[in-house]
């Protein structure tokens, strides 16, 4: 065997070393992916957040590895020395900035760009010091290949892990913890690979031992940090959590009874829903007159159902909610299936877990009243749903005489993003009757009703209501000047300008 062929076969520590790349890629992207969606929960706006969460964190791996550069001499000792702070500062990542949102909220974006700096430079350095390592005795061709190779191996991993069972399994601050320890764990790898070659060996021994040490306390106590921030955040106790691909699902019990936050937004309050639930469902079920065929659109909580079994015609109720792990909980949990009286076990009910705007393309099935029940349109991904595109969809779902109806924000806070969605329904050729109620949880909120044929005020509502009566029922369609109508342009899936506006107007304020 020649020497450059011997020089070229890969020996058990290049394997290792290897092996730890994969171990190293997962790692720091599984932070940066961390960072990303807790940006994208608390600030709003996913696109957004995740665009500069990733730029910045890319900045940073360019800038560690310049930096590389000036480590000439003892690479696996800082390489050893990374490896810890790495496990350290990542996997305590998520856990940190959860902390910092609820007891330092002014602090939380200074400190998730800090740490997305920090995380980015130390994994920067990384890569070119274990490539740095294996030149010793892998061929340059073969070492750029193999490394390149388990480092997007890892990286293809993590992302479709991360989503899929990570998150919803384990949880943000348990996963970026057990992903700290593994960091670590290549750290230790990496003190018995290169044990002859360091100095101060017993130092090293005492980092690791105290770094492991540490997350190990941190996976330990990860429920208990989740309840530390969450309490402090929300206030009230917390009954019940969930984290799924999609979202945070909290309930809460205090005085005003439960409330649902989803990704830190307040759904609904258990002592005023009903005021909200009767206002969407109301106004359209019963100037319909005689609705057989309904679709609820959202509203995985099963409150709109509730309302819309009110009416004896109804024949159906197709529940389209993406996330199913919404629907679960509201037809497994008791507390939860006493809110919405068990709607979502009666027969004439049938859920289908699906992206709403594929339910539309894809179906065929025409509706006599169709509720429509998103949350706000905080970021692009929701905006979609308030677009014309979408809105073209939902025409063509409904029946000649049907009505559609639409959750709009508030008309008082965000006035324009209110009437862009009122200008949105227009521009397919619905005619539309906007109006508001009063929600004490979220003060005065807004609906749109949208059909092909003009709205008119009911006979007569359901028996029993809190709420809504016939004589108060057209003070809804009255907007005083404040939140009367001004000129808005049509929400497009090219432009999504109401999510610019919304974001103007509210701010970071929860929306429902």
């Amino acid at each position: 065997m020649s020497a450059q062929a011997h020089a070229s076969a890969p020996r058990p520590l290049d394997l290792a070393l290897l092996a730890s790349v994969f171990v190293i890629a997962a790692c720091g992207l599984l932070y940066e992916l961390a960072a990303g969606a807790l940006a994208s929960y608390l600030l709003g706006d996913s696109i957004l957040q995740f665009s500069t969460i990733i730029g910045t964190y890319l900045f940073a791996m360019g800038v560690g590895s310049w930096l590389s550069r000036y480590l000439e001499r003892q690479l696996p000792a800082h390489f050893l020395r990374i490896e810890l702070l790495v496990a350290l500062i990542g996997g305590a990542l998520p856990a940190l900035l959860f902390i910092a949102n609820a007891y330092l909220p002014g602090a939380f974006r200074w400190l998730l760009y800090g740490l997305v700096l920090a995380v980015g430079t130390l994994v920067g350095l990384e890569i070119p010091l274990v490539m740095r390592i294996l030149k010793r005795n892998v061929a340059m061709k073969d070492l750029v290949s193999q490394v390149l190779t388990f480092d997007y191996l890892g990286a293809l991993a993590v992302s479709l892990a991360f989503p899929l069972i990570l998150v919803p399994r384990l949880g943000l601050i348990r996963t970026g913890l057990l992903f700290g320890l593994l960091n670590a764990l290549v750290a230790l790898w990496a003190l018995y690979l290169f044990w002859h070659e360091l100095r101060r060996r017993g130092a090293f021994v005492a980092a690791c031992a105290l770094v492991l040490t540490l997350l190990l306390a941190g996976l330990w106590g990860a429920d208990r940090i989740t309840t530390l921030a969450e309490d402090r955040f929300y206030q009230d106790r917390i009954v019940l959590t969930e984290s799924t691909p999609y979202q945070r699902i909290v309930v809460t019990q205090g005085r005003a009874g439960q409330r649902l936050y989803l990704n830190g937004n307040l759904q609904f309050a258990e002592s005023d829903e009903y005021r909200y639930h009767e206002a969407l469902v109301h106004p359209a079920m019963a100037a319909h007159g005689a609705p057989k065929r309904v679709a609820v659109l959202g509203g995985g909580d099963g409150m709109a159902v509730r309302e819309i079994l009110k009416y004896p015609a109804v024949e159906s109720v197709t529940l389209v909610e993406l996330d199913p792990a919404m629907t679960r909980l509201f037809a497994e949990d008791a507390r939860l299936r006493r809110l919405n009286a068990d709607a979502l076990h009666d027969p004439r009910v049938r859920v289908v877990n699906q992206d709403a705007f594929q339910w539309l393309q894809q179906g065929e099935e025409m509706f006599d009243v169709i509720v429509v029940d998103f949350p706000d349109p905080t970021n692009f991904a929701v905006g979609k749903l308030y677009t014309n595109s979408f809105y073209a969809l939902l025409e063509r779902r409904l029946a000649a005489s049907g009505y559609a109806v639409v959750q709009t924000t508030s008309p008082l806070i965000a006035r324009r993003s209110f009437w862009t969605v009122v200008a949105t329904l227009e521009s397919v050729g619905l005619a539309t009757t906007p109006y508001h109620a009063h929600v004490p949880s979220f003060g005065e909120w807004g609906f749109v009703i949208a059909g092909r044929r003009p709205w008119r005020l009911p006979d007569t509502l359901p028996a029993g209501l809190r709420f809504l009566d016939l004589p108060s029922l057209p003070l809804l369609m009255h907007f005083p000047a404040d939140m009367a109508r001004v000129p808005a342009e049509v929400n497009r899936l090219s432009n999504q300008v109401l999510v610019h506006s919304y974001e103007r107007e509210w701010g970071h304020v929860s929306g429902h």
